[in-house]
């Protein structure tokens, strides 16, 4: 893996690379791209949010801003989708006949499944498409959200389609590398299952729980409130996120999430039957086996 110093003096993997939806993903790709070097040699912002362009132009993290996404995808030799999976479509249909043969498209959706669907209608023979996931953020979001080392050691997972050219795929591979990130290949339809528990379902449960907080009684929710342990707390971080984002993965992804909370549902009942009749080999178990996790999220640097 290349390291933050390692990429300075490199060749950039793009002449002009363009960001349509510089928040916390795409402004920290275009602050890797200012600070360290290699993946670009001209960055250009895209939003068509006036005050984001504003901000984003403040900040000094790209080349250009515009809101003319159709304008600076013509002259991209890589355009990457950095807004909300419910929106891949449209913005797609906008960036792709304006492409010159032989860019690369390529997005960093929280699902594939859904994405790949929204943009394979309007794909150009003549344009890969290589679709990736980088599992990085923070609760967090908008321009500001952005830094330049969110993908330090943290995966990207990529689900190339089998028509996609190896050099296309490698450009990518390369660009999230010199990011920082690690690399793993999946079929979007894997990529959608493992998402659903290890990132969706936690934000799900994480939304739902404190909204049960938020429906309690008045003086039991202000101590809720007033005495909320590291527990809630974690729980209320992830609870910070972007209600846009996620209101659209939920529905795009809906059929894994909802195997996923299932399977949780029907481990929960289990668990409260042993809390219930005292089991307490079985408890001591399910501690012990979240223990475990936690243990390989840290010897693997993903906590």
């Amino acid at each position: 893996m290349q390291t933050p110093s390692d990429t300075r003096d490199l060749p950039p993997v793009f002449e002009t690379l363009v960001v349509v939806g510089p928040g916390l993903i795409g402004s920290s790709v275009l602050r890797r791209a200012k600070e360290y070097g290699g993946l670009a040699r001209h960055v250009i912002a895209v939003d068509k949010d006036p005050a984001v362009c504003a901000r984003v132009a403040e900040l000094g993290i790209a080349d250009e801003v515009t809101d003319n996404a159709a304008e600076a995808a013509a002259r991209a030799d890589c355009v990457m989708l950095c807004v909300p999976v419910g929106v891949m479509g449209p913005v797609a249909a906008t960036v792709l006949p304006a492409m010159k043969p032989g860019a690369i498209l390529t997005e960093v959706g929280s699902t594939k499944v859904s994405v790949i669907e929204a943009i394979s209608p309007y794909l150009r023979p003549d344009v890969p498409y290589v679709p990736a996931h980088p599992m990085a953020g923070t609760e967090f979001s908008g321009p500001d959200a952005g830094f330049a080392t969110l993908f330090e050691n943290r995966w990207c997972l990529l689900t190339p389609l089998e028509a996609t050219p190896d050099a296309a795929i490698e450009a990518i591979r390369t660009l999230w590398q010199r990011c920082g990130a690690r690399l793993r290949d999946m079929t979007p339809a894997h990529h959608d299952r493992v998402c659903a528990i290890v990132s969706h379902l936690p934000h799900l449960l994480a939304f739902t729980i404190c909204g049960t907080a938020d429906d309690l009684a008045d003086e039991t929710r202000s101590e809720v409130l007033d005495f909320a342990a590291s527990g809630f707390r974690d729980f209320t971080r992830i609870a910070a996120s972007d209600p846009t984002m996620w209101r659209d993965i939920f529905l795009l992804n809906r059929e894994a999430l909802l195997e996923m909370l299932a399977r949780f549902m029907e481990d929960a009942q289990a668990m409260a039957r042993a809390i219930r009749w005292g089991d307490e080999a079985y408890i001591v178990d399910r501690i012990e086996r979240g223990r475990k996790i936690r243990k390989s999220l840290i010897e693997n640097q993903q906590a």
